[in-house]
């Protein structure tokens, strides 16, 4: 199949990698012309802007880019995608924005007669590595059956959400609950350490009884609990708390949007922010931690 790629950053490079790994044609565009060079010597064309790449004879497009903003002037900017696209080539859209956002330019690009699905991702750099993200997907039933085939060369776990927008629900939703929690099994281990609990023996506790979740289980905030965990490597690589804080932001705002209360998200929000504004939005999520302990 013939795909156009725009964004190849931390995550959409990778992406666009296992896409030529599974045998498919790729057209990109970056504004970084390393991360292109990096796809051209695996065998992609480069293009020389997201409207360019719109040109190309492809059968669908995928984005992956940082934030709202951007995915309005990739798509619907003079220069952008839907200035040039062919009609029926496929868009699909795998940042990470607010539902609002991607139903405006999905309703853009179908007046024009180009389909377009959201579907933003869940695994990290990692998943997008190696191949195993889960994808949550809005759009038409009949477009996200016609992207299985693009999707699958890149993600593990291709899930239908619903109509446009609900791709971005699901992600939000998913990630405000992981900002929550983490707040929690920081503050549970924390709490037991500073009173004199071994790390290890009340994180199995907490992890055999109904304290349990997934942040104390598999990304444990306490050093040295979970060996793979960033936790134990000083909180480097992971899921960065700038972008949990920007998640949360993207929530909290779906939430003001339609009145919908999340007492817990803005107060997670908050103490994310307050982390970032210490210096710490590079350091992985989970370093919330270090903002309750003594050491």
């Amino acid at each position: 199949m013939k795909i156009g790629f725009v964004g190849l950053g931390n995550m959409g490079g990778p992406m666009a990698l296992n896409l030529l790994k599974a045998g498919h044609s790729l057209s990109v565009f970056d504004l970084v012309p390393s991360s292109v060079e990096t796809l051209v010597q695996a065998g992609a064309q480069a293009c020389s802007s997201p409207a360019d790449v719109a040109k190309q004879e492809i059968d669908v497009l995928v984005t992956m880019l940082p934030a709202s903003i951007h995915v309005r002037s990739v798509y619907l900017g003079e220069d952008g995608i839907l200035q040039a696209v062919k009609p029926s080539v496929l868009l699909i859209d795998s940042s990470t924005i607010d539902p609002q956002t991607a139903r405006e330019v999905a309703s853009a690009a179908l007046k024009q007669g180009n389909p377009m699905l959201d579907a933003p991702v869940s695994g990290g750099t990692g998943g997008a590595q190696a191949g195993t993200l889960t994808f949550m997907v809005g759009g038409s039933e009949e477009d996200y059956s016609r992207a299985q085939d693009v999707l699958s060369a890149m993600g593990k776990n291709i899930v239908y959400c619903g109509g446009p927008g609900n791709g971005q629900v699901a992600k939000i939703a998913n990630n405000m609950l992981l900002g929550i929690s983490m707040i929690g099994a920081a503050e549970a281990m924390n709490l037991g350490v500073s009173l004199g609990m071994d790390p290890k023996i009340l994180a199995g506790i907490i992890n055999t009884s109904s304290g349990r979740c997934w942040s104390s289980e598999v990304y444990n905030p306490y050093p040295g609990v979970v060996e793979t965990a960033p936790a134990s490597r000083n909180y480097t690589g992971g899921f960065g708390a700038d972008l949990m804080l920007k998640d949360l932001g993207l929530a909290t705002e779906a939430a003001r949007h339609i009145k919908a209360p999340v007492t817990l998200g803005a107060t997670a929000q908050q103490l994310y922010q307050t982390f970032s504004n210490l210096g710490h939005g590079g350091l992985d999520f989970s370093a919330i931690i270090k903002m309750m302990s003594k050491q």
